[in-house]
């Protein structure tokens, strides 16, 4: 860490650190944020899964591969096998009620789902 100085604004201390270690301070404090959500419980992804999801043409196909679903567990969440397999293979979009119910089953956001 660099060196702290003080100076007096308006009479106000103010510390001034070099901008290198205010920018490491203010990484700290976003990794212990998100440190936090994860001891509180929040899902992490490994990186072959976050890889897989920039490199997929279906979103779905791979949370659904990931969480070790068939294509008839996951329809079980409201969805025809053959509707199901048409929204992983791109031939239809589905609709917003259909893929909420998608993400729900997926335990995921309907953001992670929808490019």
């Amino acid at each position: 860490m660099g060196e702290l100085r003080k100076t007096v604004i308006d009479g106000e201390t103010y510390v001034l650190i070099p901008e290198d270690d205010y920018e490491d301070l203010l990484d700290t404090i976003v990794a212990e944020r998100v440190m936090a959500r994860v001891r509180a419980g929040e899902e992490t992804w490994p990186a072959e899964l976050v890889y897989a999801l920039w490199e997929t043409d279906s979103r779905i196909r791979t949370f659904r591969t990931y969480r070790k679903m068939s294509v008839s567990e996951l329809a079980a969440a409201g969805i025809s096998q053959p509707y199901l397999s048409e929204i992983e293979s791109g031939k239809k979009t589905g609709s917003v009620d259909v893929l909420k119910r998608i993400a729900a089953a997926l335990k995921v956001d309907l953001d992670d789902i929808v490019l």
